[in-house]
């Protein structure tokens, strides 16, 4: 029986980092044009830019990759996987005793929520980014007050 992979070694080894073009059922969202298929790697090292007090969106993830590949628009739906694969797998290294990794609770959707399938879930996200000076704002949804300011700049 095969041991089970790793987060990190899942990340590692993804296929990725392929321009194909716009799948025609996605053109009324995307437009025409050409795809990035990112790499959980490169994934990984966008999230990684968000500094301390800093936030990114999954939004601008795929547009910085498509920018420094050179496509119009990134998979919406790859990026999702690799940033979710990309925090389970700094998950699993803090849990291992490891400082310094992935710092997966900066990412936000685009209306300021936290995302839910990450791990901690929202009120785990929530709670870091409060200890680095967020303000959390709970309502019928939780959002990171002002979190347009604290975007990073890519």
């Amino acid at each position: 029986m095969k041991a089970r992979r790793s987060w990190r070694e899942k990340l590692e080894h993804s296929a990725g980092g392929k321009i194909v073009p716009v799948p025609a059922p996605w053109t009324k969202r995307l437009g025409n044009g050409t795809l990035l298929v990112p790499k959980g790697t490169d994934v990984d090292a966008t999230i990684r830019r968000a500094k301390r007090g800093q936030l990114i969106t999954q939004s601008q993830i795929r547009e910085h990759l498509a920018r420094e590949a050179g496509a119009d628009c990134t998979c919406p739906i790859t990026t999702g996987i690799f940033v979710r694969i990309a925090a389970e797998a700094a998950a699993e290294e803090e849990r291992a005793g490891k400082q310094r990794v992935t710092p997966f609770w900066r990412v936000i959707r685009d209306d300021g929520s936290p995302i839910e399938k990450l791990p901690g879930g929202p009120a785990g996200q929530a709670e870091r980014l409060a200890s680095e000076g967020h303000t959390i704002v709970r309502g019928k949804k939780v959002r990171v007050a002002d979190f347009q300011s604290h975007l990073t700049r890519m």
